[in-house]
């Protein structure tokens, strides 16, 4: 499976992005996909995921309420709508396919990682 992340760019504080990753194979379909991220000189983390039907997400503290994510399993898609950036949010983001069907939200349950997309929140 190969994973294509694009959407990220340069934007103002409390603007709004959609970052989307199209899977090459419909196997993705199967599994539970999401975002991480990568700040520089921080670890890669969890931003958000969804499980193979849609049906359930989860997401990190930090982008509740603002982020969503979500999938059109027909043209193997995983969305991320992001409002209200703030500089905060600036990273790389990566989009991923997990081993399992659900909504995990750690790097080890991550089968196939995308490559990233820049995301960057100007104050």
């Amino acid at each position: 499976v190969q994973l294509q992340a694009c959407g990220g760019g340069l934007v103002q504080a409390g603007a709004s992005l959609r970052l989307s990753c199209t899977a090459s194979r419909r196997t993705s379909s199967n599994n539970g996909m999401g975002w991480f991220r990568s700040a520089p000189g921080k670890e890669r983390e969890f931003v958000a995921s969804v499980n193979w039907k849609g049906s359930m997400s989860n997401y990190a503290d930090s982008v509740k309420g603002r982020f969503t994510v979500s999938r059109d399993n027909a043209k193997n898609i995983l969305y991320l709508q992001m409002n209200s950036l703030t500089p905060e949010d600036t990273a790389v983001y990566y989009c991923a396919s997990f081993l399992s069907s659900g909504s995990a939200t750690s790097t080890a349950s991550v089968r196939y990682w995308g490559q990233g997309t820049q995301v960057t929140v100007s104050s």
